[in-house]
């Protein structure tokens, strides 16, 4: 009996990867979005090859396509203030996504850091635009993702 191949996949922050590969994920959002008709319009909109973006079409996507349905669990630190957890508890209720745990340390020096696991199956918008609007808030300091289920 064969041994079937099992897929690894890695987050990897957009600025280290190759322009190729930036450059699919634009053309499949120019796609998505309908600015244009065709994929042939799409990749000479951005410069490249219908051969690269066939090579790497099915293998690149957004992170937040992934985490869509998904159990998504953050970490964040933030100044120690009055309702500061209550606004970014309020920001995933409001989007909609299900919280299902928090865990807060006591915070030192000023800071508070807070895990929260969160379902984003019925979530709208996408986890990006939520963790963008977080980290924007008076008296965030960092967010992260700590990993998905």
């Amino acid at each position: 009996m064969a041994k079937q191949k099992k897929d690894k996949f890695y987050l990897v922050q957009e600025d280290i990867l190759p322009e190729a590969i930036k450059k699919t994920i634009k053309v499949k959002e120019i796609l998505k979005l309908g600015e244009v008709r065709t994929i042939n319009e799409a990749v000479e909109m951005m410069d490249l090859s219908r051969s690269a973006y066939y090579k790497y079409k099915d293998y690149v996507f957004p992170f937040y396509e992934i985490a869509q349905g998904k159990i998504v669990s953050i970490t964040i630190s933030m100044s120690n203030e009055s309702g500061m957890l209550s606004s970014i508890l309020r920001a995933i209720a409001e989007a909609n996504g299900s919280i299902l745990t928090i865990n807060q340390d006591i915070p030192l020096q000023g800071i508070a850091n807070v895990s929260i696991a969160f379902e984003t199956k019925d979530m709208r918008g996408s986890l990006e635009d939520l963790l963008n609007g977080i980290r924007s808030m008076r008296g965030i300091i960092r967010v992260e993702i700590l990993g998905q289920a």
